[in-house]
């Protein structure tokens, strides 16, 4: 059976790539699934300290993890890469060492490094580049889109599809990283008007704050994830219950 690859990228930074990246790993180890994570290029943190795959872990639980660089600043990770004199992530790379794990996996996730079109080397090869990279080697990698929920989000939504649809990379779907508490206007009106922007559908919708425990972890994956992620959250009732009400009209 050949392994699932997912590459997970994200809208913008900080709008919850390593939680979703989490949450899909942990409904996977329920289901009784080998699952692995790659990081190909680790910003902002010191040689020794726990990046993005240690978060992983914390949440989800053992699985197998890969960083393939690691750079001390909070930078794009080319720019990064230059300021600390270390070598730049290539795709070529990125997809050998997808492959190898493919080769022992039933999933596959690769986690970018913030938005889609973020550079990696000073050729200005993205997340993008490596998904097409494993692409020709026959892994069929799919791309999921993690978004932010509040005003602005549809833009960048749609410019993020747009960009891979430009690069034969259709994506899978768009998860909402964190979900208010209390949502506001745009929040309700997004949960409809995201899966038509990125002509996608809406695959999951993660509390606010999610990650900050891992106990229950996996029951929170599992209720805020679609069948298609591993979990049991339905779309069509959750925008539903969130639905606005037409304005009074004057």
């Amino acid at each position: 059976m050949t392994a699932e690859v997912l590459f997970v990228t994200g809208t913008n930074t900080d709008v919850g790539k390593t939680v979703a990246t989490a949450a899909i790993a942990a409904a996977a180890l329920a289901a009784g699934r080998r699952v692995a994570v790659l990081k190909p290029g680790q910003t902002g943190v010191a040689p020794g300290e726990p990046g993005d795959a240690a978060e992983v872990v914390r949440l989800a639980g053992p699985l197998t993890t890969r960083e393939l660089a690691r750079y001390p600043e909070p930078l794009a990770p080319d720019t990064a890469a230059r300021r600390c004199g270390l070598p730049a992530v290539g795709p070529e790379q990125v997809a050998e060492a997808v492959a190898e794990l493919a080769a022992a996996h039933d999933l596959v996730l690769v986690e970018g490094a913030g938005g889609l079109l973020v550079r990696y080397d000073e050729q200005g090869r993205t997340l993008a580049d490596m998904a097409r990279a494993s692409a020709d080697l026959g892994l069929n990698p799919e791309v999921l889109v993690v978004a932010a929920a509040a005003l602005g989000t549809l833009n960048i939504a749609t410019l993020t599809a747009e960009a891979l649809r430009a690069r034969g990379l259709a994506p899978l779907g768009v998860l909402v990283g964190s979900w208010p508490r209390e949502p506001g206007l745009a929040e309700r009106c997004n949960l409809a008007d995201l899966p038509v922007a990125a002509g996608a559908p809406l695959l999951g919708v993660l509390p606010e704050g999610a990650g900050r425990e891992a106990a229950g972890f996996a029951g929170i994956a599992r209720a805020a994830l679609a069948p298609r992620l591993g979990g049991d959250w339905d779309a069509d009732a959750f925008t539903a219950a969130h639905q606005v009400p037409p304005p009074a009209l004057p």
